[in-house]
């Protein structure tokens, strides 16, 4: 293992199959499974993240983006390759996954903290710090299902963003919620990049990946296209969508 690196993804390849034509007679046969239609999301896929850095990833909607994020966070096996984050603890922000709808805010920080292997001391001695930060009050002891989904933005990015993670992966949670809070979101994004924590971003916000990213990563219909430095990379994505 190099000292430097945080992230490798070797030759990794991801599919889904789709069994919604199938009868659920046939679809539990042995046989069913393999007749399925598979769709390949991601593609032999490789690359490397070091120790720090900050990658962006860019593509068209089902490119496969937030399949290559939800595979690094471990909801996901690949099918094919493999995904190292060679010991370091991992946490997904997004909307839509992660939290028990039937469960308060609260209960959520807590499942979602003991997920992330932290102790339980350790949540709850960041407990006040995770509620204050998501600016919920009263809603953090409402179940989930009440939320609105900027509301769980906030419950989502400060959870992730409070608790401490070697690898912090974003699925678009940045650009969602009021104005105030995408821009206490920003400043909090900056003191974590300071801090030197590892982050990946999935956003189709060209400026929000030009302020914090090293590197881009751009994926097309789950192939791998380029991995370089921010600026050249999105200046060849953006010519891309022009065509």
């Amino acid at each position: 293992m190099k000292d430097n690196i945080a992230l490798t993804v070797d030759h990794v390849s991801i599919d889904y199959r789709d069994i919604s034509h199938m009868s659920l007679a046939k679809s539990l046969r042995k046989d069913g499974v393999k007749k399925a239609n598979i769709f390949r999301a991601v593609n032999d896929v490789s690359f490397e993240v070091k120790k720090g850095e900050v990658i962006g990833i860019v593509g068209r909607n089902g490119s496969g983006k937030t399949t290559m994020l939800r595979s690094i966070a471990g909801i996901f096996q690949p099918d094919e390759g493999t995904i190292d984050t060679h010991g370091n603890r991992v946490s997904l922000m997004a909307i839509g996954i992660g939290f028990n709808p039937n469960n308060t805010g609260r209960e959520n920080i807590l499942k979602s903290g003991m997920l992330l292997g932290c102790s339980l001391d350790y949540i709850n001695d960041h407990m006040d710090e995770i509620i204050e930060f998501s600016e919920l009050g009263e809603f953090i002891d409402r179940p989930v299902r009440t939320y609105s989904s900027g509301m769980y933005s906030k419950l989502s990015f400060s959870v992730t963003a409070v608790l401490d993670t070697d690898i912090m992966l974003v699925d678009e949670v940045l650009s969602v919620g009021d104005e105030h809070f995408r821009q206490k979101s920003f400043a909090k994004m900056e003191e974590l990049i300071k801090s030197d924590r590892t982050v990946l971003i999935v956003s189709h916000a060209t400026n929000t990946l030009e302020k914090f990213c090293d590197r881009v990563l751009w994926i097309n219909d789950g192939q791998f296209m380029k991995i370089g430095p921010t600026s050249d990379v999105l200046a060849e994505y953006n010519a891309s969508q022009q065509l």
